[in-house]
């Protein structure tokens, strides 16, 4: 992107000039995730949720490294060639998980072209020894698309999670832009899917790049076609210069009006807020809609 064609940054609303937590019980957990050489998405992200959700036993771990083989428009995470799979990753894992005396588990990681598999099977690896090793944990994964691999799908729906997220990020007139090595077609069938196997599925998407209402709308009618369960919908934060511009900061009340839409249209548990991500109350809705 053409620094000198860059539009001028929005200021951003009351409602997003939120700290990010520093309370004691962050900083035990920045100790032992740093002690175990591991990472969490509410750390890298510096997620304003991150204090609510540690205290509700929730955490959203980052497996297979931090570079990612893409390079979407909106996204902070480095991308290159990443490191082979770290054979100990699972294990310090389930360390933490039991150090952090965690009841809801996320796993997600960057995308992992360069592997033949995708990533799927360690995946399922971590799924199946959190099973055995904390039994009463409920886990969710938030996947890449495996460039469309039914076989790499297969892998982690057989170690069957209790829910498998994938994320749309975008609506479909600036999908190919803001992410030119994935494909809307794939991730929907990737979904539909999912939620074929009897797996529940859930997906997200960010507000603020440009699209029109319209499109959120028709994002939503595809999801619900492919039956996908769960749905969180968040406003998009340019992480720096060097990314796509926001276009507009949505208010709480359009946040609101989205979320009334999505139980409308048959998602039985939404999360529509400015500050919603991925995992936010994701433990809440295995008790019902929110």
């Amino acid at each position: 992107m053409n620094p000198k064609a860059l539009p001028p940054l929005l200021r951003k609303p009351p409602w997003l000039k939120v700290r990010p937590p520093y309370d004691d019980a962050c900083r035990r957990i920045r100790s032992t995730l740093s002690g175990l050489k591991l990472h969490t998405v509410c750390q890298e992200a510096a997620c304003p949720n991150m204090a609510e959700c540690f205290a509700c036993g929730t955490a959203t771990f980052l497996i297979l490294g931090n570079i990612c083989t893409r390079n979407c428009l909106y996204c902070n995470v480095a991308h290159g060639r990443p490191q082979p799979p770290d054979e100990q990753e699972i294990s310090r894992l389930i360390g933490a998980v039991k150090q952090m005396r965690l009841q809801y588990v996320v796993l997600t990681s960057v995308t992992r072209d360069d592997l033949p598999d995708g990533g799927a099977g360690v995946f399922a690896n971590a799924i199946r020894r959190l099973r055995v090793e904390i039994p009463g944990c409920k886990i969710e994964v938030l996947i890449p698309d495996f460039q469309g691999n039914p076989d790499a799908l297969a892998r982690v729906i057989g170690a069957a999670p209790d829910v498998i997220n994938h994320n749309m990020e975008t609506a479909k007139p600036l999908f190919r832009e803001l992410r030119p090595q994935g494909n809307y077609r794939l991730s929907l069938e990737l979904l539909s899917r999912v939620a074929a196997a009897g797996q529940i599925s859930k997906s997200g998407f960010m507000v603020g790049f440009g699209e029109q209402k319209e499109d959120i709308l028709r994002l939503m009618d595809d999801l619900a076609a492919v039956s996908c369960a769960r749905l969180t919908i968040g406003q998009y934060q340019q992480p720096t210069r060097r990314h796509w511009p926001v276009a507009k900061y949505y208010s709480p009340d359009e946040f609101s009006e989205f979320k009334e839409i999505a139980y409308a249209k048959g998602f039985q548990c939404v999360e529509s807020g400015p500050l919603v991500r991925s995992s936010y109350h994701a433990a809440r809705a295995n008790t019902g809609p929110t």
